[in-house]
């Protein structure tokens, strides 16, 4: 197995790595990354309806579609990710518990207890550490998972969206769990780690120690330009984030000019495609220039504004 690790923070080029390597190779490799801040989605979730757009826009932190199904997980430089991709045979592919051993070992020889609970998840006394998802490509599967080593629990949580009432959908939608970070759990082992990038040399070093034919290897400059440029023309696109998922429906209920209104917006491959507003006939009548809108708050707000309604007297985020 060849093992990387990513010097990159981008999550953008960063997940273009674990797509690239699926797709464009027949070798296997275990990968360990750490990404700036950023929400990572489920191939089939809404992005929207997993984040609080508003929060997130205000600290401008990206949402990315990830190829793997799944629910949303929040990254920054306090997780550190890791990636399997191998050959598998086709009716054996997807197997959560068998691809997490091997990190549920590494974990143990630092003095961790951890246990694969639920559907995809480890925990360590009965809190989340990690979350995975998987792909198959042909013959061949992909597994990430995260690691919460000293993440920002509370900007993890405001970025997530809690309340998902509002949209009307068949998207995946994620289940919220109760968290923690390893190195709270790490201060009362033998080992304690001080900083993720010294978990992510253990890492990389435990695996080089006893994962069968492991060696490192590094990206070619040619494999570097061709991932590169998948990161630029999918990860970093709106059609993928945004416009990929699933249709939906959004419901909510404002006061504008102190009058109570109420708005449905039906949402398809990104778009508003259909908006009823009641309350307010001047808010109706300017609804009706949405269709065929994005349904991004850059693009509502320049309709918005043309009508002459700023945001001192709406929030664009109602629709949101």
């Amino acid at each position: 197995m060849l093992c990387l690790s990513l010097d990159s923070t981008d999550p953008f080029f960063n997940l273009a790595v674990d797509e690239y390597l699926l797709k464009n190779s027949n070798q296997e490799y275990f990968i360990l990354g750490i990404n700036d801040k950023s929400v990572i989605i489920g191939k089939h979730q809404s992005a929207h309806m997993e984040t609080d757009t508003k929060f997130i826009a205000g600290l401008n932190i990206p949402v990315i579609r990830r190829i793997s199904g799944g629910g949303a997980v929040f990254h920054d430089t306090g997780n550190l990710n890791f990636t399997f991709i191998l050959n598998s045979k086709e009716g054996k592919q997807i197997d959560f518990r068998k691809y997490t051993l091997p990190v549920i070992s590494f974990l143990a020889s630092l003095g961790v207890d951890a246990k694969f609970e639920g559907k995809n998840d480890l925990k360590a006394g009965g809190l989340k550490i990690s979350g995975n998802a998987e792909h198959i490509y042909r013959d061949r599967v992909l597994h990430h998972g995260t690691l919460l080593f000293d993440t920002d629990l509370e900007l993890m949580r405001s970025s997530l969206r809690k309340d998902i009432k509002k949209y009307e959908t068949r998207a995946v939608r994620s289940i919220p769990s109760s968290v923690t970070n390893l190195t709270g759990i790490l201060k009362n082992t033998a080992k304690y780690v001080d900083t993720i990038y010294q978990f992510k040399s253990l890492m990389l070093n435990w695996f080089l120690k006893n994962g069968p034919g492991s060696r490192l290897f590094d990206i070619t400059d040619k494999e570097l330009d061709d991932i590169g440029s998948l990161a630029e023309t999918k990860y970093r696109t709106w059609e993928w984030n945004y416009a990929y998922g699933p249709e939906y429906c959004f419901n909510n209920s404002f006061k504008y000019r102190g009058a109570k209104c109420f708005s449905n917006l039906h949402v398809k491959d990104g778009i508003i495609w259909g908006i009823e507003i009641m309350g307010s006939e001047e808010l109706e009548r300017i609804g009706k220039n949405l269709i065929g809108c994005r349904h991004m708050p850059d693009d509502i707000q320049q309709i918005l504004e043309k009508e002459n309604i700023f945001k001192p007297e709406f929030d664009i985020y109602n629709f949101f």
